[in-house]
């Protein structure tokens, strides 16, 4: 099989996504998706497993109002930015049931997922291929799918039946978690309770998405990710055996891996946070490698602010006279301008500097 003439339209218009273009069994990857070197992994940046200064910790949130569950909680936040969470509540069952629906979904009929694609609002589903395709001058190797956690009417109407059930109940799970988590890194910027306006600033849009990343036959060319920092209020993710998470290091040159832990949460800070908190709390880039052999699956919940919220410094950080960092910016022009380019680091946080 040869690469399809016209790559784009092939990749989205067709529904194909790369999941379609790897299906095809190419010996090699289409130019369009092989990165410069410079923009590749260089292995020997890679931070080794045994460095106890920059390794991703793993918290215990089995009393997570104990005050140095908190504590730990806290430096992981302000130093590396990334941290696993493992008796964070949500039954084993439930996430081994979601991993499931997701192989189901991007395993149906080129067909089906097309329907899904072109019968779906966007601000309740939406399937697409890359970061930003018609904006990137190199794609990357990644399809997802994204579910805006909204009504019940809007979910069971419009949610695909192959994964609906599963993807609901661990909403329903992490929802309750992500309030508890939320509330003690409030609590550490002297905020006393997540009420319903700062429950608004802070997770008042919550998306569930489904990042599914085809076995590559040049994995080393090409990226799952590039580098890039979230714009969410925190990131909660879920990922499988595979690994290829990696986390920008302290130097700002070296790589840190994010090893597969079972039943464990990925948790990073994402650019409000960092923003409301004046830059205490760290919004750290990184970025996915592909496997050569087998598919990884990965699910975020970006836990965002709602679009229409305005995000800056809270009050409460700059009780002591502290200069804001950050101005206000509405968050769905933050959103819009970050999803406007290709992923490019940490660039999109200057949108909001003073």
């Amino acid at each position: 099989m040869s690469t399809p003439n016209n790559l784009i339209d092939f990749l989205v218009n067709q529904a194909n996504g790369v999941k379609g273009l790897a299906d095809l069994n190419l010996p090699n990857i289409p130019h369009q998706y092989i990165q410069p070197i410079q923009a590749r992994l260089d292995s020997c940046k890679i931070i080794p497993h045994d460095s106890e200064e920059q390794s991703i910790p793993i918290i215990d949130f089995t009393n997570w109002d104990d005050p140095d569950v908190q504590d730990s909680i806290f430096s992981a936040a302000t130093k590396l930015g990334f941290f696993q969470i493992v008796n964070h509540g949500i039954p084993i069952n439930v996430l081994d049931d979601l991993k499931a629906s997701v192989h189901k979904f991007f395993e149906l009929p080129v067909e089906e997922k097309k329907s899904v694609k072109e019968n779906s609002p966007p601000e309740v589903v939406r399937l697409a291929t890359s970061f930003s395709p018609h904006a990137e001058s190199v794609l990357e190797w990644k399809d997802y799918l994204q579910l805006v956690y909204t009504s019940e009417e809007k979910i069971h109407a419009y949610w695909p039946v192959v994964c609906k059930n599963q993807a609901l109940e661990y909403m329903k799970y992490a929802d309750a978690f992500i309030r508890k988590l939320l509330k003690v890194l409030l609590k550490k910027l002297n905020v006393k309770e997540l009420d319903k306006e700062r429950e608004y600033a802070l997770m008042g849009a919550m998306i569930l998405g489904f990042n599914y990343y085809p076995a590559c036959p040049e994995p080393e060319l090409v990226s799952g990710v590039g580098p890039h920092s979230d714009i969410s209020s925190i990131t909660v993710l879920l990922q499988d055996d595979i690994g290829g998470l990696y986390v920008r290091g302290k130097d700002g040159d070296s790589w840190i891996n994010v090893p597969p832990v079972n039943g464990a949460l990925v948790i990073n800070i994402g650019d409000v946070l960092q923003i409301m908190s004046n830059g205490r709390y760290k919004s750290i880039e990184h970025r996915v490698v592909v496997d050569g052999n087998k598919t990884r699956i990965s699910m975020p919940i970006f836990v965002n602010p709602a679009p229409d919220a305005v995000i800056g410094t809270l009050p409460e950080v700059l009780e002591n006279g502290e200069e804001p960092h950050y101005k206000q910016v509405v968050f769905s022009d933050y959103f819009n301008y970050f999803f406007s380019k290709a992923h490019d680091g940490k660039k999109t946080i200057e949108f909001a500097k003073i």
